[in-house]
């Protein structure tokens, strides 16, 4: 599991929600300030944000307006006393994924935040992938690229030795380097890969 980062400059707040989160076995990270979270922030940081609205210094909604525009995707879940639920709504607006209210039911908070930290790792996972499935592409060369595109098109060999003006035997061995490159056996292995790659 990814880790829950706590901004709040309350420690006594701070220390309750780690004890909390850390009795349902949630690795927890506790900040006492906006700016320091943000000084140790690097876009490869994962988990989900649990953050304060009001603080002194830079606020929670500060500190969230600074990562969004760093391009941070990190979720973001906001603590927020009764008069600050507006301000809470337009953060969600912006792209933040909740906000809580205070007082609140402690087992709601915490399944909040594992859910968000699920949303975090399920998203890392998926962006490895993409990123995985870009550089096999990227290893094909131009014909093999063309044959495969036509392979997923339902193309048969002697079809695609048609269309390119190429041997059938050249069409089956581009189309071999294509499934090895794509770490796929079968041309409905390798649709459903670039179907679900989008």
């Amino acid at each position: 599991m990814t880790t829950l980062h706590i901004v709040d400059d309350d420690e006594a707040i701070r220390d309750a929600l780690g004890w909390l989160f850390q009795s349902r076995n949630v690795p927890v990270i506790g900040w006492e300030s906006a700016q320091a979270f943000l000084d140790a922030w690097t876009p490869e940081t994962t988990g989900c944000l649990l953050l304060d609205i009001r603080m002194d210094g830079m606020s929670g909604l500060e500190l969230f307006d600074r990562l969004l525009a760093q391009g941070s995707r990190m979720p973001v879940i906001f603590l927020t006393g009764h008069g600050d639920v507006p301000i809470a709504v337009g953060a969600l607006k912006k792209g933040a994924r909740d906000f809580v209210e205070k007082p609140f039911n402690d087992n709601e908070l915490v399944d909040r935040v594992i859910g968000a930290l699920a949303f975090d790792h399920d998203q890392r996972v998926r962006e490895a992938g993409q990123a995985g499935l870009a550089a096999r592409i990227a290893s094909l060369t131009q014909r093999e690229r063309q044959v495969m595109e036509l392979v997923v098109a339902g193309r048969l060999n002697k079809v695609i030795a048609e269309e390119l003006g190429i041997s059938m035997r050249t069409v089956e061995v581009h189309r071999s380097h294509v499934f090895e490159k794509m770490r796929v056996k079968t041309a409905v292995e390798l649709t459903r890969l670039l179907t679900g790659a989008g």
